[in-house]
């Protein structure tokens, strides 16, 4: 794999994260080429191979995976399925993607990942922020101690339901059964995921989650409390129920503090002693271009991606922590 001139994916999934943000950063990657798609509905993976340029297209995932064109796998799927298609990935000694969150608890996480870990095969985690610029700006400035000694990491985020939640129809984000924790699992992950990269691992954590509208069986509202490794605290906050989007990070210092957003591209602010900086650093039309470069440096033995199994695992520890009753 690492001497390959070209690198052929497969998708398994390819629903809509792989329209724009994330298919055409694997076709567009020199190097990497998608050569098969998967979907259930033959029909529509049809049209997406068509629409995409995509070679083949396949109905069964293990079609995809054994096909001996194909080299590598990325599966965005809702997490559910993500242990079943990512054992079979591993038995076929494939190196991997995984969507986030990992899967739905840290059970089947843990299964992945020592699918892969035992046989030595490469397993990534699409947590792709870790890989943006502009988080890796705060990155930046935490290591120059812009800020001084890191003490604490808030978070708080929150929005209306919306019409698919208010007519009760069918959506994996808000099922119980495959996103215990509902939006948490899909939107908090990401956060909690990057203040893991930021700030180092989490050895502490505990939280609160309930049904606060009775819209769905997921949760809608959870509180969490953590510390890191290095002894910095942290809480989060995350309501889907609430009159008003809202997503603030604030990371205080003993001499400044560091505001941002998760999902909104807002400037990134950094407030000490000296002043008040400002940057607006945009995120890419397809926005996991760098996650996927970095997949490929990875692989080519140039440099260690910043999302493996072993992070991406992590991160399902605390958010089973965080929903535990």
């Amino acid at each position: 794999m690492t001497n390959s001139e070209n690198i052929r994916w497969g998708i398994i999934g390819c629903g809509t994260v792989t329209e724009v943000k994330s298919g055409p950063a694997y076709q567009n990657t020199d190097g990497f080429e998608v050569v098969a798609v998967m979907r259930r509905n033959e029909e529509k993976a049809a049209d997406y191979a068509r629409r995409h340029n995509v070679p083949k297209f396949y109905g069964n995932a293990e079609d995809l995976i054994n096909d001996g064109d194909i080299d590598a796998v990325y599966i965005a799927t809702p997490p559910d399925s993500h242990l079943t298609y990512a054992l079979k990935v591993a038995k076929a000694g494939k190196p991997c993607c995984v969507e986030k969150p990992m899967a739905p608890n840290y059970q089947d996480s843990l299964k992945i990942y020592n699918a892969f870990n035992e046989n030595d095969i490469p397993l990534f985690i699409a947590y792709y922020r870790r890989s943006l610029p502009r988080f890796n700006k705060i990155k930046e400035w935490l290591n120059e101690d812009a800020i001084g000694e890191v003490r604490h990491i808030r978070w708080h985020l929150s929005k209306p339901p919306n019409q698919l939640d208010l007519s009760g129809t069918p959506n994996w984000r808000t099922k119980a059964k495959i996103a215990p924790g509902g939006y948490f699992d899909d939107l908090a992950s990401h956060g909690l995921d990057l203040f893991i990269y930021l700030l180092g691992d989490i050895e502490t954590v505990k939280g609160i989650a309930t049904n606060q509208m009775g819209l769905y069986s997921a949760k809608d509202a959870i509180v969490g409390n953590w510390m890191h490794k290095s002894g910095v605290t942290g809480e989060g906050s995350w309501n889907f129920g609430s009159f008003q989007r809202e997503d603030k990070v604030e990371i205080f210092g003993s001499n400044g503090k560091i505001s941002f957003s998760i999902f909104n591209e807002e400037p990134i602010i950094l407030a000490n002693s000296n002043g008040e900086e400002k940057l607006d650093i945009p995120n890419p039309k397809h926005i996991q271009e760098f996650h996927v470069g970095n997949i490929k440096n990875h692989l080519l033995g140039e440099k260690t991606h910043p999302s493996l199994g072993s992070s991406g695992l992590h991160t399902s520890w605390i958010m089973d922590r965080i929903l535990e009753d």
